[in-house]
């Protein structure tokens, strides 16, 4: 680290240098203000030991331009005049400071602090830098530090990014993040909404009209990111379409006559198993390993329950301020409501939890039983919508052989557990010993077998 002594004796420099010896830091002096300003423009120490009392000057003038100084460098003031002197030097930007006359050992202690709490100023520096540029990814678990850590790497690279996760967990916000974080900022994110575009329509969308002037989506992400959300609900055609713009960079617009060459980033999500789908035929071999080149799992919100409190108040913070209500804040045993909730809809569901305390609350508190008003009125909701077809106990006389599909004896099982429970899934699952995220599970997989 770069140390600077500012002291009017050559000798003291001499003394203060030798004091420093074996310390890992790169010792130089000057015995003038103006000489050290000088140096704050040439050499840009990190590290600066300053007398007050200087031929050209006060010393503590130097902390304002040190002030103005992007790092900032650590100063311990130097004075012989006691807590005065020391006081102002603190108040004007000072790290530390010595009282004269010192010894080595106060000397080497005092200015190795200051040079970790310098380091450590520079660190969580870098992480709020990191931070503002990840966007609307929030979390603090290790699960979402693994997420910060994929998409920071993700985003040195051109490679095709395959983002993975429940809906609601924040797939575009970390493929914004890889787009923000990359070489490709200054460009469009493009988003493309798979699910909802045939394949005629895809390319139409994609691909645009005109080979003269592309007007198409791929068009629009020149030099940026293309973001093809729920990918894998592409029909086979559409499929194809997409591969080949992945492997050769190449496209060419409906009714057109040459082909038109594509520098687009490709990353792309999806809220099922990609393995699973090309394993049962709906998704293409080869346009799975194009995509999962470097795969990013985006955990659900059960995972990280560390996060959900860091969520609710910036959530909390951003709707009262939007909606021009007075500031709302959580019970502790509200609090502890929400953390024990699994949140099936995972962070999406637990915004639109917090609006709608926030929009029908008269309180600036938000207690327990608000929270469990509405999450009861959620589970019932879903409870409605994935148990309506299960089959009534009597129906299971019917069938000869008296043996059910284990699947059906689960929903039954399930159904009469929630029913028992009053709607409450959490309950249920408690009564039948298995995870709240277990029954969510088993509800959306009998929805979507219908």
């Amino acid at each position: 680290m770069k140390t600077l002594i500012v002291e009017d004796s050559a000798t003291l420099c001499e003394i203060y240098a030798r004091y420093l010896d074996g310390s890992g830091l790169d010792v130089s002096s000057v015995q003038t203000l103006s000489a050290a300003q000088q140096q704050l423009i040439d050499s840009a120490p990190q590290l600066i030991l300053l007398d007050i009392e200087l031929p050209d000057g006060n010393g503590l003038d130097l902390l304002e331009d040190v002030k103005r100084l992007s790092p900032q460098p650590a100063v311990v003031v130097m004075t012989g005049h006691g807590a005065e002197y020391a006081e102002q030097a603190m108040g004007r930007g000072g790290t530390d400071f010595l009282s004269k006359p010192f010894d080595a050992a106060r000397l080497r202690v005092t200015l190795l602090n200051a040079a970790d709490q310098l380091k450590l100023r520079q660190q969580v520096e870098h992480l709020s830098a990191k931070r503002e540029r990840l966007g609307s990814l929030v979390g603090q678990s290790s699960a979402m530090q693994a997420v910060f850590d994929t998409v920071e790497l993700l985003s040195g690279t051109k490679a095709t990014a395959f983002l993975m996760g429940e809906s609601g967990t924040g797939k575009e916000l970390a493929a914004r993040a890889i787009h923000q974080l990359s070489a490709r900022a200054p460009a469009a994110f493009v988003v493309v909404d798979c699910a909802a575009l045939t394949a005629d329509q895809l390319e139409r969308a994609l691909f645009g009209r005109s080979d003269a002037a592309p007007d198409g989506l791929v068009a629009q992400a020149d030099a940026g990111t293309l973001f093809l959300d729920e990918v894998c609900s592409l029909n086979f055609e559409a499929q194809s379409l997409l591969l080949r713009l992945i492997q050769h960079g190449t496209y060419r617009p409906v009714d057109a006559t040459r082909e038109v060459t594509a520098d687009v980033r490709i990353i792309a999500s999806t809220n099922r198993d990609p393995l699973f789908e090309m394993r049962e035929g709906r998704l293409r071999e080869d346009l799975y390993y194009r995509l999962h080149v470097v795969p990013l799992r985006m955990p659900p919100l059960r995972e990280r329950a560390d996060d959900i409190l860091l969520l609710a108040d910036g959530f909390l913070s951003r709707i009262t301020e939007e909606e021009g209500k007075a500031p709302s804040s959580l019970s502790n045993e509200a609090a502890n409501a929400l953390r024990g909730y699994s949140w099936p809809g995972n962070v999406r569901q637990l915004e639109n939890a917090l609006r709608q305390l926030v929009l029908t609350g008269v309180a600036h508190q938000i207690d327990q039983a608000m929270v469990d008003r509405m999450i009861s009125g959620t589970e019932l909701a879903v409870d409605t919508d994935g148990l309506s077809d299960t089959p009534r106990v009597e129906d299971l006389a019917a069938h000869d052989s008296g043996i059910q599909p284990l699947w059906l004896t689960e929903k039954i099982a399930i159904e009469a557990a929630i029913a028992e429970c009053d709607g409450s899934i959490n309950r249920a699952a408690k009564r039948l010993q298995v995870a709240p995220s277990t029954i969510y599970r088993k509800i959306q997989s009998w929805k979507a077998s219908r």
